[in-house]
């Protein structure tokens, strides 16, 4: 299991965290994402999904992921 922990500098609001975590559920990755720090922690089992998977599913909700 590898954990990460990513920027997401536009997320603004409670709705925002939601739709985040719920996008990351939907490919079986556990997501936690913090409104005030502006990240998300990510636990996720590098043998089925990459990085590049996960911030592809963020992205795809509208948001900018570093």
């Amino acid at each position: 299991m590898e954990s990460i922990t990513l920027s997401v500098q536009d997320m603004s609001c409670n709705h925002c965290v939601n739709a985040i975590e719920t996008a990351l559920q939907d490919i079986k990755v556990d997501g936690k994402a913090d409104l005030e720090s502006k990240t998300v922690q990510v636990n996720f089992d590098e043998t089925k999904v990459d990085i590049s998977a996960i911030k592809e599913a963020i992205t795809d909700q509208g948001y900018n992921v570093q």
